[in-house]
């Protein structure tokens, strides 16, 4: 998924995903990408691939809504978590491990692709977005709509928060997660160090550490980025919010694009 995929999201942080983002509405933001589908897509769209998958949860909901999905990630730990929900749902979703940057599905094109939580931020480089774009470009059909999400220059710089503290209490363990972030604002790159300690009922812990790192945009910027892989940017919208103006203050952008012939 990333460009350091092999140190990002393995063992027991794969495990953990869910819990540190149990209240994140999958949800309402697969409605969302649903309607942009319905909105912007020609004709019925209904095959969909999803970049960056992580465990499964846009994927599963999105199958509910009638979307055939293949559903893609770097991480094989994730991708295991993903799977044993895809088997408890007995649902068809059809997850593989791929790098977004050399996609290789032989089922391609795709009515729609889909790229959220920020994951298109992973690979970083100029060079590397440009091979995600023209590796989605590539599995996509001619018109077919590219939804994705990334972080917000203006609010990254304005407003990030250099520490972020957060705690579970758990039936069996308490567990402890850590963010420090600092900015490389030349690159426009934020490099986020998580520390992860679970405290267990012997008074003993287990702990795992993981440094991230991702990008944020301008929205001209990705714009151009859109328009050099042969996609036309259709609408950039606050969040998976409809209505509400990007400003400064918008940490997430989802954007609508749509692959030109």
């Amino acid at each position: 998924m990333t460009l350091n995929a092999e140190s990002s999201y393995i063992g027991r942080h794969a495990e953990l995903y869910d819990l540190f983002y149990a209240e994140k509405p999958y949800n309402e933001e697969a409605k969302f990408v649903d309607a942009c589908i319905q909105q912007f897509g020609e004709g019925k769209s209904k095959k969909l691939l999803e970049l960056a998958c992580g465990t499964g949860r846009h994927a599963l909901e999105m199958e509910k809504m009638g979307y055939q999905v293949t559903a893609t990630d770097y991480s094989a730990d994730m991708l295991s978590q993903a799977k044993q929900k895809a088997v408890a749902a007995a649902s068809t979703v059809d997850f593989r491990q791929q790098d977004m940057r050399t996609l290789n599905i032989p089922e391609a094109p795709f009515d729609a692709v889909m790229c959220l939580f920020d994951s298109i931020g992973y690979v970083a480089t100029n060079e590397n977005i440009s091979k995600v774009l023209k590796s989605i470009h590539k599995h996509l059909k001619s018109g077919g709509v590219f939804i994705f999400e990334f972080w917000h220059a203006p609010a990254m710089l304005k407003n990030f928060d250099p520490l972020r503290v957060r705690r579970w209490k758990l039936a069996d363990r308490e567990v402890l997660r850590i963010s420090e972030t600092e900015l490389d604002d030349a690159q426009q790159l934020a490099h986020v160090s998580y520390s992860v300690y679970e405290f267990l009922p012997d008074q003993t812990y287990k702990t795992l550490s993981e440094t991230q790192t991702n990008r944020f945009f301008m929205l001209q910027e990705m714009k151009a980025f859109l328009a050099n892989s042969g996609f036309e940017m259709l609408k950039a919208f606050n969040g998976f919010s409809p209505d509400e103006m990007i400003s400064d203050s918008t940490w997430h952008v989802v954007m609508a694009a749509r692959r030109l012939a």
